[in-house]
């Protein structure tokens, strides 16, 4: 079996080199790839957003299936485009990948079918929502509508601040055309948790569930991030409340998708906040979360390749998916700036200097002419380890952190702190 990963970062590392576990694969492809998938695939220069070029290259390379990473490709309708051709890939359609492409389509979805979430209101005047903003008890969040590599949404602590972020977001256009509309929603307050799924359109298999790390800085502080860190699995996510939010986040969302005629297959990522009124949605995303994947896949035990063809030809319900009972903790190295500006091309060193049991996903890297791994990102790398607890995990990571470095590398201190007995 041939197999192209579509993606660069950490989250496609893993998947690849999950992939390469598999018996069935014969060869790995990744577009465009990073210097970690260099090292057990071959990385095609072809962009994961230009979908002609993607098309040929696995048209090219004799490919029996794609998996999808990043959420750009999804909503551009990579797989409709693969599936014509007869070429089976891994990810919703482009209808169903609206979900993360538009918060406001998903938040519509969830007010239509009963789906826990913040009351929200939505806008594409710039002054419409400065004048509601005005109006507002503080904490809010602003989100902007469309796809902002996990930095779209400003927590704002005050009217002055959300009205900057109305500006950066609607007049300064810091995303695009993503901030043509605006969420504006309650804060929701209580402990974070990522759910993600398995489901083939109708049978809906959960994954062990993970905590990230979004905000830059130790503590929870500084700017949101796409992820400094994640754990799994969450501590505190017990039998009966991984119940409620199959039963009333989930499994409903997939019946939704379904019956408004953008039947979802692939992975379904919930991002949850626990209230003191039960779960309640932060956010959907249609693929593998990131830092998530890093901390969730090395506890597979099962095939991730049989997974993701019962996926595609519908047979999930004769699939049978083994977790390891360990925990897995990984921590993001990132440029120094990041997520505002930052300086990329820097030399990282240590890599082959760290514990034979230290997992390094590639995200922000690449290799120069002479074989030198450079920074090419504003998250670098994925330091992950499993163990028996969460402390011994952690303690792996930590260990291993400071014999990898790079011109002005940053990490959050603080992620895998558990005050569970696990």
């Amino acid at each position: 079996m041939r197999v192209l990963v579509i993606g660069n970062g950490a989250r496609e590392h893993t998947l690849v080199w999950k992939i390469s576990q598999s018996p069935q694969v014969e060869k790995i492809f990744a577009a465009p790839g990073n210097a970690g998938t260099a090292s057990i695939a071959q990385n095609l220069r072809v962009s994961s957003t230009d979908i002609p070029a993607l098309i040929k290259a696995a048209e090219d390379n004799k490919i029996d299936l794609v998996v999808v990473g990043p959420e750009a490709p999804l909503t551009k309708g990579i797989v409709d485009a693969l599936q014509k051709i007869g070429i089976p890939a891994f990810g919703p359609g482009k209808g169903a990948a609206q979900i993360e492409g538009s918060k406001v389509f998903a938040k519509e979805l969830m007010q239509k079918y009963g789906i826990p979430c913040a009351q929200s209101a939505t806008f594409d005047s710039f002054q419409n929502a400065c004048t509601y903003v005005k109006r507002q008890p503080f904490p809010l969040v602003v989100k902007a509508d469309g796809l902002a590599a996990g930095k779209g949404v400003i927590i704002a602590g005050s009217q002055a601040q959300a009205l900057e972020a109305l500006s950066d977001i609607m007049e300064k256009r810091a995303f695009g055309d993503a901030g043509n509309r605006v969420l504006i929603e309650e804060c929701l307050t209580g402990r974070e948790a990522s759910l993600l799924a398995f489901t083939d359109g109708e049978i809906v298999i959960d994954m062990i569930p993970a905590c990230d790390y979004k905000r830059a800085l130790d503590g929870d502080q500084g700017l949101n991030t796409g992820g400094m860190g994640s754990y799994s699995p969450s501590e505190f996510f017990t039998a009966e409340l991984r119940d409620n939010i199959m039963s009333n986040v989930i499994k409903p969302v997939v019946k939704a998708m379904a019956k408004e005629g953008n039947p979802y297959k692939g992975v379904l990522y919930a991002g949850l906040m626990m209230t003191s009124d039960g779960p309640k949605v932060l956010e959907f995303n249609a693929r593998f979360g990131d830092p998530e994947t890093q901390v969730i896949l090395p506890l597979l035990k099962s095939d991730l390749v049989d997974i993701m063809m019962a996926v595609i030809n519908g047979t999930l319900h004769k699939t049978a998916i083994k977790w390891s009972k360990e925990t897995c903790v990984g921590v993001v190295m990132a440029s120094a700036g990041y997520p505002a500006k930052y300086k990329t091309g820097f030399p990282i060193s240590g890599l082959g200097d760290i514990d034979k049991d230290i997992l390094v996903f590639h995200a922000g890297t690449r290799q120069n002419e002479a074989g030198q791994i450079l920074t090419d990102g504003g998250r670098v790398l994925t330091v992950a380890a499993t163990g028996k607890t969460y402390a011994k995990a952690r303690e792996k990571v930590y260990r291993n952190l400071p014999k990898i470095s790079f011109e002005g590398c940053q990490y959050r201190k603080d992620v895998g702190i558990i005050k569970s007995p696990l």
